[in-house]
């Protein structure tokens, strides 16, 4: 079946949307709530985002991620480089990760120390 010109789908298949991320401050504490998806058309959203978290000096920084419906290894690795490259006495407590975080850091980040997963 070909596809006319000018349309990026065979008919009756769905359309397919726009990679969105919005990242917000949290206010009842040092850091950053994301909602969306983290993949590649978002992950310079991600980056910006995880970059300021790295500059605060709290020993506790927290990424909620309970309204992000996927992360990809790219975004898993960004947070991973992120928390690698905190203080021995800094950590970053991520809220709510989406399952295929916990997965992959745990395939290729086992047991970094500055980085713990919490469940509220």
């Amino acid at each position: 079946m070909s596809v006319p010109f000018g349309v990026d789908r065979p008919a009756g298949e769905p359309r397919r949307t726009q990679a969105l991320l919005k990242v917000y401050p949290l206010s009842d504490r040092p850091g950053v709530r994301a909602v969306g998806e983290i993949s590649r058309p978002t992950l310079a959203t991600w980056e910006r985002a995880l970059e300021q978290i790295a500059h605060q000096r709290s020993r506790a920084v927290y990424v909620d991620l309970a309204a992000v419906s996927f992360i990809d290894v790219a975004g898993a690795s960004a947070l991973a480089i992120t928390a690698q490259g905190l203080e021995a006495d800094q950590r970053i407590m991520v809220d709510r990760p989406p399952f295929e975080l916990e997965r992959l850091l745990d395939l290729f980040w086992p047991g970094l120390p500055t980085l713990e997963m919490v469940a509220q």
